[in-house]
């Protein structure tokens, strides 16, 4: 699943290899999908993409924005971004695909959901967790400092709400979701269902150190072992808290890892080193 670091990750690796390259033929939702979600016909996707240029890319929360000389391609969470050399086969199935000029082509299949939106130059966009993810600071900025995850943290609409509703829903975090938040609470030592009303100062200074620098690491090893990069090629970080690792003692204290549900997917957590 697409979170900020795969977002990161795979926008500077288009920006990098997909810059310049001319648009010479699509094919949208060839593969029906239930869960894959466009801005309005698919069968429109053509005439607003064959001749135009990859201009850019850039990372916006869990959003990879593709800039092209007509409008943007925005691919969301959920989505497998791949990019095939020429000559080079390409997926029977996705949800989009786009041929460039010089035989290259860039697949995108959706998994359980996923958007795979296109707007032409003017258009009004109406996402509002992109726009969302574009008004507030990414945790990789500056912008994003000890005092603004404060005044987050100390909402009194979350409270009364758990560590991973409170970070992990409703966007509060552009692109930190789920998957990057167990790691980062385990280095924390903290159980993702404890109240955030029950935090010290002392655990909110710390949180926001390792939330910081936790992402930043993930980022510049592009990404988490867990997913996979444009090329197929799977993240250098090495995932702790995950379903690989789940039958695996505790790196730091040799416990056992415990799998839980919980708000709709699943925690992980060590019960001595993150206790309820």
């Amino acid at each position: 699943m697409i979170e900020l670091l795969e977002s990161n990750t795979l926008a500077r690796q288009i920006h990098e290899n997909l810059t310049g390259k001319t648009i010479k033929f699509v094919v949208a939702a060839q593969s029906p999908h239930k869960f894959a979600w466009y801005h309005g016909d698919p069968a429109e996707y053509p005439a607003r993409l064959v001749a135009k240029s990859i201009l850019s890319a850039e990372a916006h929360g869990m959003f990879v924005q593709v800039n092209t000389s007509g409008g943007t391609l925005l691919i969301s969470d959920g989505v497998n971004l791949r990019w095939h050399p020429a000559a080079g086969p390409v997926p029977a199935k996705h949800q989009l695909l786009l041929e460039f000029e010089d035989g290259s082509a860039l697949s995108a299949s959706v998994a359980m959901y996923g958007g795979l939106e296109c707007w032409e130059q003017g258009e009004i966009i109406e996402n509002s967790y992109y726009l969302t993810a574009l008004a507030k600071p990414s945790p990789l900025s500056e912008a994003f400092n000890d005092s603004y995850f404060t005044q987050l943290i100390l909402d009194e609409k979350v409270q009364n709400q758990s560590l991973k509703a409170a970070l992990a829903t409703e966007q509060r975090i552009p692109g930190l979701g789920n998957g990057c938040l167990q790691d980062i609470l385990w280095l924390a030592g903290l159980n993702p269902r404890k109240k955030v009303s029950r935090l010290s100062e002392e655990q909110i200074d710390s949180l926001f150190t390792i939330l910081k620098q936790t992402l930043a690491t993930m980022t510049a090893l592009g990404g988490r072992s867990t997913e996979k990069d444009l090329f197929g090629r799977p993240g250098a970080y090495q995932v702790v808290m995950c379903a690989a690792n789940a039958t695996a003692p505790c790196p730091r204290c040799g416990g056992p890892i415990i799998k839980e549900a919980y708000l709709g997917g699943s925690v992980y957590y060590c019960p001595s080193c993150q206790p309820k």
